[in-house]
């Protein structure tokens, strides 16, 4: 973290003196951009942003009945730099209780529709609208998800993902503000803050109804294509 800091102060002292010497821009080639896109010290920044957010959320109280009745803030988990980002609708018991998102049944279902895509769930980011448990799992109230909203729009453009997979209603209806339901709207690309997203079903309402992970997958299908990475033979 002060190796960081050093680099950026002394950069600016840099940037500072060459500005003074009457030097207004500086040529950078596309290979020095795509190497610093990728450099240690991004990563590091955007890391230290999330480490930042979370911190604040742990510590939210926005939505007093939430607060009084989490064991957990559930911020979220994966890879910061990640391509592909998974958004749910709110913890659940299993989550409250490890302070991880999507470790029940339904994360279990999930994982797996990760691992066949060809991923790990370490290679993708993986949030919640909702940062803590709604009593009796009920679905979030419209107050709770106006409160807890910006944590998640600060992850996604900390991330910056190339593709957002919108997990049920509640995300789709955060995300898009929109009114149509699932089932009319999975299977098709919309757009988040320039971010193709892609809303499908709730692994929770895969474990309710199988024959939908059918439909499941051939949305993960078309977000593997929009990623350019090849689509598994094998599910």
């Amino acid at each position: 973290m002060n190796n960081l800091r050093e680099i950026v102060d002394d950069t600016i002292q840099v940037l500072e003196h060459m500005k003074k010497s009457g030097i207004t821009h500086v040529a950078v080639s596309r290979s020095t951009l795509d190497a610093l896109g990728k450099s240690p010290i991004v990563a590091g920044a955007a890391s230290v942003d999330l480490a930042a957010l979370a911190a604040r959320a742990k510590v939210c109280t926005k939505c007093s009945e939430l607060a009084r009745c989490r064991k957990n803030v559930v911020f979220g988990v994966g890879n910061v730099h990640a391509e592909l980002m998974f958004i749910g609708e709110a913890p659940g018991a299993d989550e409250d209780e490890q302070g991880e998102p999507f470790v029940g049944r339904a994360g279990k279902l999930l994982t797996k529709i990760i691992e066949a895509m060809g991923l790990r769930r370490e290679d993708v980011y993986i949030a919640n609208v909702l940062k803590c448990r709604p009593p009796q799992n009920r679905a979030p109230l419209p107050e709770e998800t106006s409160n807890c909203l910006p944590y998640l729009l600060e992850q996604i453009d900390a991330i910056k993902p190339k593709v957002i997979v919108a997990l049920g209603a509640t995300a789709v209806r955060a995300l898009l503000d929109v009114q149509l339901g699932i089932t009319k709207m999975r299977g098709n690309w919309y757009t988040f803050h320039n971010t193709p997203i892609m809303p499908t079903f709730h692994p929770a309402y895969l474990l309710r109804n199988p024959p939908a992970k059918r439909e499941v997958w051939e949305d993960m299908k078309t977000v593997l294509e929009k990623l350019g990475r090849p689509v598994p033979t094998t599910k």
